[in-house]
C-alpha cells in the first residue's frame, strides 16, 4: 500500500506533469486523470464504498429503528394519556357522586335536626305545661288545704262557743255509735 501511494505521488507531480499530447505523462490533465482513476480503483479495492454503504444502511436502520421506537413510545404516551384522562373522568365523577352524597347527607341532617328540634320544642313545652297545670293543681290543693283549716278552726270556735259540756258528751256518744254501727 505504501509502495503503492508512492507510486501515485511520483504519477502525479508536477514535474511530470507538463503539456503535450493527451495521453502522455507530459500532459497534467492525464496525469490526473490517472491519479483520480487509481485513487477510485484503489478506493473501490478497499471496499470502501461497500463499507460507506454498509455505513450508511447501518445509520439508516438505526434511524428506522429510533423512528419505530418513537413511533412506539408516542402510541404508548397516547395509551397512557388516555388512560389518565379516564381516570381523570372517573376521579371527576367520584368527586361528583361525593359533593352529590354530602349534599345529600347535609340535606338529611338538617331535616333531621328540624324534626328533633321540633320534638324538643314539643317536648318542653309538654313539660311546661305540665309544669304550669301541676302548679296549679298545688296551688288550688293549697288553697282548699288552707280553706278546710280556716273552715274547721272556724267551725271549731263555733261550737266551742255553742257547745255546752251535756252537748259536747252526747255528741261523742253519738259518734262512738256511728263507728259501731259502721264497724260492724
Amino acid at each position: 500500500m505504501k509502495k503503492l501511494s508512492i507510486l501515485l505521488t511520483l504519477l502525479a507531480s508536477p514535474a511530470m506533469a507538463a503539456t503535450g499530447p493527451f495521453f502522455s505523462l507530459q500532459n497534467t490533465n492525464f496525469v490526473v486523470l490517472l491519479g483520480f482513476i487509481a485513487f477510485i480503483a484503489l478506493l473501490v479495492y478497499m471496499k470502501v464504498p461497500a463499507k460507506l454503504t454498509g455505513m450508511l444502511d447501518a445509520r439508516a436502520a438505526t434511524i428506522k429503528a429510533e423512528l419505530d421506537e418513537a413511533r412506539a413510545l408516542r402510541e404508548e404516551a397516547k395509551s397512557i394519556l388516555a388512560t389518565y384522562e379516564r381516570r381523570q373522568k372517573e376521579v371527576q365523577e367520584q368527586a361528583d357522586r361525593i359533593v352529590s352524597a354530602a349534599r345529600e347527607e347535609a340535606l338529611a341532617a338538617a331535616a333531621q335536626a328540624k324534626a328533633d328540634l321540633k320534638a324538643s320544642i314539643a317536648r318542653r313545652l309538654a313539660s311546661a305545661t305540665e309544669q304550669i297545670a301541676s302548679a296549679e293543681a298545688a296551688a288550688i290543693r293549697k288553697v282548699r288545704e288552707q280553706a278546710i283549716s280556716v273552715a274547721v278552726a272556724v267551725a271549731g270556735e263555733v261550737l266551742s262557743k255553742q257547745m255546752t259540756a251535756d252537748a259536747a258528751s252526747a255528741s261523742i256518744d253519738d259518734a262512738i255509735a256511728q263507728v259501731e254501727a259502721r264497724l260492724h
